[in-house]
């Protein structure tokens, strides 16, 4: 059992241990959902990766009639903004913090330490990141959002002003609206942030397209 009682599914690497990848999976998903994404990848660097699938703690979800499943947090209504427990994506985030910091006590640089996240898993990478105070390798947050961009303002990080970020969303995505995750785009340009945007002809998934430019982002990164 990893740091604050969160288990996790992963991928160790198979040379020297260089870079570490941290990918948090949508809600009521796990961490094996993400682990089948990576051979698809075709990482110049996969051999030197220890990818990390934390699974989501188990709790009700307002929006499914308070049913437990795996959720970063309580999303309280289906409105596009996705009105959302925000004490609990603080009380994720902290728990992510503890997976960086024990990557770091391997010895990895948290600058070789990514996040990656799809929909509420891309809403804690982004959250997460961009707080914390050692500067990260980069943040791929992928159909979702950032409810907490007006707290962001005052709590940044400046030890990750110049992170950079991939976002990517389906324009015809039913469930995060497309509109919701270029407002987070637009806000972090605003703002200054490396954010990359990319959108594609598909709903809530991930398309082949995207693949292959998450592929070129992270290849970029861990070379």
């Amino acid at each position: 059992m990893n740091p604050g009682q969160l288990s996790t599914i992963e991928i160790q690497p198979e040379a020297a241990h260089k870079y570490s990848a941290i990918w948090l999976h949508d809600l009521g998903a796990d961490g094996h959902d993400v682990e089948s994404l990576i051979p698809t990848l075709h990482l110049t660097a996969e051999a030197n990766i220890h990818f990390i699938f934390p699974n989501a703690p188990i709790q009700p979800v307002t929006i499914s009639g308070g049913i437990s499943m795996r959720s970063w947090y309580d999303i309280l209504d289906t409105s596009m903004d996705h009105r959302v427990d925000i004490d609990g994506i603080y009380k994720s985030a902290g728990l992510i913090e503890l997976l960086i910091l024990q990557e770091i006590g391997k010895g990895i640089p948290s600058a070789n330490i990514l996040l990656a996240g799809f929909s509420q898993g891309g809403v804690i990478a982004l959250h997460a990141g961009l707080r914390h105070p050692y500067k990260l390798a980069g943040i791929i947050a992928l159909s979702t959002h950032l409810p907490t961009i007006a707290q962001l303002k005052s709590e940044r990080s400046a030890a990750n002003n110049r992170i950079p970020i991939f976002m990517a969303h389906g324009i015809i995505d039913p469930i995060v609206a497309v509109e919701s995750g270029k407002a987070a785009f637009d806000q972090l340009k605003a703002m200054n942030y490396d954010v990359e945007w990319h959108d594609y002809v598909m709903e809530h998934n991930v398309c082949t397209e995207e693949i292959e430019h998450i592929s070129e982002f992270m290849n970029s990164i861990f070379i």
